[in-house]
C-alpha cells in the first residue's frame, strides 16, 4: 500500500519506490530507499512530515502516494 494509507506514528518499512527516474532519484536521495524504516509523524491535507533514517523530511501527497510500503 501506499505511504499515503499509513497510520500516524505506526512504524513501517519501505517495499519499492515508484514513479519516474528522477522522481526515484530524488525521493532515494531524502532517504527513502527500499528496506528503510518510515514513521509518519504529522499528517496535514495529505502532506505529511515523516521520520526516515533519523530525520524528519516533509514531502506532499504526490511523493508519498510513491512509497510503497
Amino acid at each position: 500500500m501506499p505511504l499515503t494509507m499509513a497510520k500516524l506514528g505506526e512504524v513501517n518499512y519501505i517495499k519499492r519506490v515508484g514513479g519516474k527516474e528522477e522522481t526515484r532519484k530524488f525521493l532515494e536521495n531524502l532517504g527513502f530507499v527500499t528496506g528503510s524504516m518510515v514513521v509518519i509523524v504529522s499528517q496535514i491535507g495529505g502532506n505529511m512530515i515523516v521520520n526516515v533514517k533519523d530525520s524528519r523530511v516533509a514531502i506532499n501527497k504526490d511523493m508519498a502516494s510513491k512509497i510503497i510500503i
